[in-house]
């Protein structure tokens, strides 16, 4: 920063010439960029950091041998291919393991640093029928230290489960029809509403939840948080973090509350250009200024088992998977391939695929009619099961 002219530059060359460069090339380039009145670091009585253990980082992960990382996975496919004959093939197996270390350092005065562990591994088993027919799924386990694992022998026998489910599948009649969401498909729609309500959208009026702070933009049953601070059993979610981007500490937003839009999510730059103060949510890589990334984002549960849930449906879609971006931010229109199961008197009954669910994310929020109990944060942003009522279904 010169005043309020801003540039941006970075390296992966740690010697000293390189980073007198760097300073030299990001202060003749602030030279000649345009003043913005937004820009700048955040006020020094704003930076912090949790001070508690988190629970970020074990040791396990960077120690576990390599043999171990393989035969984890092997053993997962071993399950699926054993699990049914009709899992005639795999498109693999594989074992993940991460750590990081951030530092972020400014010249108002801030300094932190932490570091994170990630392990995990999955499989994508192939089913085949007496037609030929083949159709794949997959599952996976993942969590911050190996203890925190699930079994790979049931991992693999979900994975197979999954693709054996899919055999069969057909088309449905076009209709309008209630349509529940298994959680991994609940949890990209509730993603839609962390991007609507990111402050970038907002101040750009890119967004259908421009101005509509405190009104009503989802059912009454539905609220939405973010958290950067969760931590289960002294293990930190996916999402938690001491500080965001910019140095301020992570913290509880909730967007939505019992349907009302309560927060946007800022950085410190949309906070001003929106007269807010940040939510804690910068996010940045190696490069480029800090944008606006999720802590632990969620729909909160219900009450009520995804069994109950399904089992008031007469007639209806369950969806395990969609495909397509067909989400206008703008507008709200929704509009995706899926795929799943279709329901009959409250029963899952056959397989469907090659189907096309549509609706606009406005009225899709408000007619959220069931929460299921079900959530469980297998990644950083978690949802349940949830039914939605009058949702068009195009098939055949």
């Amino acid at each position: 920063f010169i005043g309020q002219r801003t540039a941006n530059t970075s390296s992966s060359d740690l010697s000293e010439i390189s980073i007198r460069r760097l300073i030299d090339g990001a202060v003749g380039l602030a030279k000649i960029t345009s003043e913005d009145p937004f820009a700048g670091l955040p006020e020094p009585d704003e930076f912090g950091s949790l001070s508690r253990d988190l629970g970020l980082y074990f040791e396990d992960v960077y120690s576990l041998p390599v043999e171990r990382r393989i035969e984890m996975a092997r053993r997962c496919e071993a399950a699926a291919m054993a699990a049914d004959t009709r899992i005639q093939n795999s498109s693999g197996a594989e074992f993940d393991a991460a750590t990081s270390h951030k530092i972020v350092v400014n010249s108002r005065g801030f300094s932190g640093e932490y570091r994170r562990s990630y392990c995990g591994f999955s499989v994508s088993p192939i089913a085949q029928d007496t037609t030929g027919t083949m159709q794949r799924d997959h599952w996976y386990s993942s969590a911050r230290h190996i203890g925190g694992l699930e079994s790979p022998e049931e991992v693999g026998k979900e994975a197979a489960r999954r693709a054996l489910r899919r055999l069969g599948a057909r088309r449905v009649p076009t209709q309008k029809a209630p349509v529940v969401f298994s959680p991994e498909i609940a949890r990209s729609l509730m993603a839609n509403i962390f991007d609507a309500a990111n402050g970038d959208a907002i101040y750009r009026h890119a967004s259908f939840f421009a101005g509509q702070l405190g009104e009503q933009v989802a059912g009454e049953n539905v609220t939405i948080v973010d958290d950067g601070t969760l931590v289960f059993n002294g293990v930190a979610r996916f999402g938690t973090s001491p500080f965001d981007g910019e140095g301020l500490p992570t913290r509880r937003t909730v967007i939505v509350e019992n349907g009302v839009l309560k927060s946007y999510v800022l950085n410190s730059y949309t906070g001003r250009k929106l007269g807010l103060r940040s939510t804690g949510n910068a996010s940045r890589g190696l490069a480029g200024t800090p944008g606006i990334g999720a802590g632990n984002f969620f729909l909160q549960p219900g009450s009520i088992t995804p069994q109950q849930l399904i089992g008031d449906v007469k007639s209806g879609l369950y969806v395990t998977e969609t495909m397509g971006f067909g989400v206008n931010l703008v507008t709200g229109d929704y509009s995706q391939g899926a795929s799943g199961l279709w329901i009959e008197n409250g029963e899952l009954a056959y397989p469907v695929e090659e189907i096309t669910i549509a609706g606009n994310l406005r009225d899709m929020y408000r007619n959220i009619v069931a929460i299921g109990n079900d959530l469980t944060f297998r990644s950083s942003s978690a949802s349940p099961t949830i039914r939605i009522e009058g949702i068009t279904i195009a098939g055949s």
